[in-house]
């Protein structure tokens, strides 16, 4: 994110997290295109003049959330199935610390679907992103023979839209939790198909 100062100190970070977390709570309300500048200082408790010290715009702003939720899940995830042995667990730990994180986070997850309509590229980009990493660790659960002979970018898409039509159901939708039994349920249809 070359176009965002990031500060250099703490109290400058303060003052960043105090303005994403307003424009996060903004956009997710409002939507990006009924969210400006003055709202999200506003909220913020600080001058409009401060959001420019850090983004160039409020475009750079959504653009930097998106980006620091793609960083952060991953990093969540990362952390929570660092222990684990098998590709089956760490499916297993990965969908359920999704979960956690999109019913944490229920703003963001607004907005990265917001944005397909406000900058296209960056939608495209946290999908891809996400996609390429996943196979690294698809690649190797293939070499040890955990999982089939299957094309892994299809495989990397099916799991990310089972993690995130569940979630937009249960967690968006239904405003509830993904149960244990929701989790289950999907890993024993990745353990064993749909069809008899």
């Amino acid at each position: 994110m070359s176009k965002v100062n990031l500060p250099k100190t703490e109290r400058g970070q303060e003052t960043l997290d105090k303005i994403c977390k307003s424009a996060e709570q903004l956009f997710s309300e409002k939507g990006y295109y009924n969210t400006s500048i003055n709202d999200i200082a506003n909220k913020a408790g600080v001058a409009p003049g401060t959001i420019y010290i850090y983004f160039k715009d409020k475009l750079t702003v959504f653009q930097y959330l998106i980006h620091d939720l793609n960083y952060n899940l991953r990093k969540k995830i990362a952390i929570a199935s660092k222990d684990c042995k098998t590709r089956y667990e760490i499916e297993y730990t990965g969908m359920k610390t999704f979960f956690d994180f999109v019913s944490e986070h229920r703003g963001l997850f607004k907005i990265i679907w917001e944005a397909q309509f406000v900058d296209y590229s960056i939608f495209q980009d946290y999908y891809e992103n996400f996609s390429n990493r996943y196979i690294v660790g698809l690649k190797k659960a293939q070499q040890n023979k955990e999982i089939i002979d299957i094309d892994l970018e299809t495989l990397s898409y099916c799991l990310i839209g089972i993690a995130n039509f569940i979630s937009l159901k249960w967690i968006i939708f239904d405003n509830k939790p993904v149960t244990d039994e929701v989790v289950e349920n999907i890993m024993k249809i990745l353990k064993h198909g749909i069809f008899r």
